[in-house]
């Protein structure tokens, strides 16, 4: 079988490629040489992400390697099961790292935070940027799609009163690392529409606050 069969599961995944590749370009997101971590929480947004980026490896211009990054924040102190992500992880040729950690309990049971996703998501972030460097990744590749960004920018707005939004390439001087946001030209439902069409299942949130 090839490393991404053109089959009709996978046509969905396929069409929103030019988006991916015309991010990539227009925001220069990707050198050669590169070494990216992927961030993959197992949601569709993840999902899609780790599919764009090891697929454009066999055609982009610029070569890069990429590796699969999960941060577990074991939720009432059990691990979630990636054994899904690992087997698409195998299939596609990506190098797939889990760092299971104690977000949950620090969210949860330590600060019993009321609002907690906004810390959370902070906190994911750090644990993802800590296990990129000690991976030597000079790129990190997070999931924020063209909704985010809208979402974002009114909550700036409305709760700040001020004009900003996240950029599809932050440089962490400090960090010496660089943030990239390769599905910021997509739209959540048509991620969804592709991943849902693929055939791919997500990884349920063990998240106590998930609604979904």
């Amino acid at each position: 079988s090839t490393l991404f069969p053109y089959t009709t599961l996978f046509r969905s995944m396929h069409a929103l490629m030019g988006h991916v590749r015309a991010a990539a370009d227009k925001y220069a997101m990707i050198e050669e040489g590169d070494r990216i971590a992927v961030g993959v929480s197992g949601g569709k947004d993840s999902l899609y992400l780790l599919y764009a980026l090891a697929m454009m490896r066999r055609y982009y211009p610029k070569r890069y390697e990429i590796t699969a990054l999960t941060a577990d924040p074991c939720f009432s102190g059990a691990e979630t099961d990636y054994s899904a992500v690992e087997a698409l992880c195998r299939e596609w040729g990506v190098e797939y790292r889990i760092r299971r950690t104690n977000l949950g309990k620090v969210i949860f049971e330590d600060r019993r935070e009321e609002n907690p996703c906004s810390l959370c998501a902070r906190m994911r972030r750090g644990a993802l940027l800590n296990a990129a460097q000690a991976l030597g990744c000079g790129r990190l590749a997070l999931g924020h799609h063209r909704d985010d960004a809208v979402e974002t920018f009114l909550m700036n707005l409305t709760r700040e009163g001020r004009l900003d939004c996240f950029s599809p390439v932050t440089v962490l001087e400090d960090r010496g690392i660089t943030l990239i946001r390769p599905l910021c030209l997509v739209s959540e439902r048509e991620i969804g529409r592709a991943v849902r069409g693929s055939g791919l299942t997500a990884v349920k949130s063990r998240c106590p606050d998930d609604q979904s």
